[in-house]
């Protein structure tokens, strides 16, 4: 669990995107922005090191812009 200020920031940014691609994958009926999305909002939950938090949200954030199933 979150433990500093960052972290907790951190996880309300990337789990805020990550509902808004779980929402817009749903809506779609698209796989990777779906997949993202709850990628994104169990992330801050996993990781607990500011740099990787930032790193793999940052990919995962990126990945459906990419990456077009």
């Amino acid at each position: 669990m979150p433990t500093d200020t960052a972290s907790l920031l951190w996880g309300l940014l990337f789990g805020s995107v990550g509902f808004g691609f779980l929402i817009y994958g749903k809506r779609q009926k698209q796989v990777v922005p779906f997949a993202c999305g709850l990628a994104l909002m169990v992330l801050p939950y996993v990781v607990s090191s500011n740099l990787l938090l930032v790193a793999v949200g940052a990919a995962l954030v990126a990945v459906p812009y990419f990456v077009r199933l």
